[in-house]
């Protein structure tokens, strides 16, 4: 009965979507204020913008990390206009193990030089200061295989306190947490409310949450999966892959280096600029990765009516997964990078039209 509840919310948001009014340019309008928006999380283990791969064996520690984060921030910001952004997290995932919000705030910097022309296109487009306001501070030291042991009474953080906030808002939407490094976050709010708050209050506060996962970053994840089979959650061990430019059986051409110059990085303002043109220490590998992206797509094609929010196992421009175990609502990879890849025509054509609309 629950599930079939929060079927007919994310049906009911679908079908408000639908019906959005616009001006005859295709411009939003301020009819649109209330509609229904999926309530979005992201947890990253976001770089400086300067950024060296991962793998380079110069440069300071802090700097060497995984410029996709970057890649995919830059294309989160262009689809904010679809999204209530409740949060931006930083979480630890450099060589160093550091979380800095700082490095999502100068990224936001760059966005406040273009949200108005964004704006122009859709005026559901937050401005820079509201990013600001809900981009929290995460734990060092928590990537790796360290995050349960950091589990536990005292180790709350900025972040994980803003979670418990942001579920506990009277509003039945669902809040989607996109998890592009470790959950640590999430899973030390889930441990508080777990200990602090009787089990219908605990059932209430999961019922909630719905969890996308890049991969299993810290083992705060499979702390998760063994302790709360009714917790929603997407774990993506594989088809994320389907993003990367070199992907096997995917058409290089429509992400590749040549096709990020002419549609992000050059001609399209500071923003598109920062967006990297490498993300590892190999040359061949030029392009786009964005491993991370697919946490949000998931949520831009059933915008579009493609697929239903709370059914993982229908085809979207986020993947395709499988649920291994019925009393489990936890899924993981189905088909694979294909059901990324097999998208991709529409989702770059979509990219480089949004990116157009930072130009004056």
């Amino acid at each position: 009965m629950k599930r079939f509840i929060f079927t007919v919310i994310a049906s009911l948001t679908l079908f408000s979507l639908s019906c959005n009014a616009s001006d005859g340019n295709g411009i939003k309008t301020d009819s649109d204020k209330d509609t229904l928006k999926p309530r979005v999380i992201v947890m990253t283990d976001f770089p400086p913008l300067d950024v060296i791969p991962v793998k380079a064996t110069y440069g300071p520690p802090e700097k060497r990390s995984d410029p996709d984060d970057v890649q995919s921030m830059v294309r989160f910001l262009l689809y904010t206009n679809e999204f209530d952004v409740e949060g931006l997290i930083a979480t630890a995932g450099t060589r160093a193990y550091i979380a800095r919000k700082q490095n999502i705030l100068d990224i936001l910097n760059l966005y406040d030089q273009v949200d108005e022309n964004l704006r122009k296109h859709d005026q559901r487009y937050p401005t820079a200061d509201q990013l600001r306001w809900v981009t929290w501070q995460g734990r060092d030291g928590t990537y790796g295989k360290n995050g349960v042991k950091n589990l536990g009474k005292g180790m709350d953080t900025e972040a994980s306190d803003a979670i418990i906030r942001i579920v506990d808002k009277p509003d039945d939407r669902p809040v989607f947490v996109c998890v592009w490094g470790g959950p640590y976050e999430v899973a030390q709010a889930i441990w508080k409310v777990k200990n602090t708050r009787t089990s219908d209050e605990l059932e209430r506060f999961l019922s909630k949450l719905r969890i996308y996962s890049i991969g299993r970053q810290d083992n705060t994840l499979q702390w998760l999966l063994d302790n709360f089979p009714d917790l929603f959650i997407i774990v993506a061990d594989n088809t994320y892959r389907g993003m990367f430019s070199y992907a096997p059986g995917s058409d290089s051409s429509l992400n590749d280096i040549d096709w990020v110059y002419e549609n992000i990085h050059r001609g399209h303002g500071i923003l598109g600029l920062v967006y990297p043109e490498n993300t590892t220490m190999d040359p061949n590998q030029k392009g786009v990765r964005e491993g991370d992206t697919p946490s949000f797509l998931y949520l831009v094609s059933a915008l579009r009516g493609l697929n239903d929010l709370n059914r993982p196992d229908q085809e979207s421009w986020g993947g395709q997964f499988i649920q291994p175990d019925p009393a489990k609502n936890h899924w993981y990879d189905g088909p694979g990078p294909e059901s990324v890849y097999k998208w991709r025509a529409e989702v770059q054509a979509d990219f480089a039209r949004r990116a157009d609309w930072m130009l004056p």
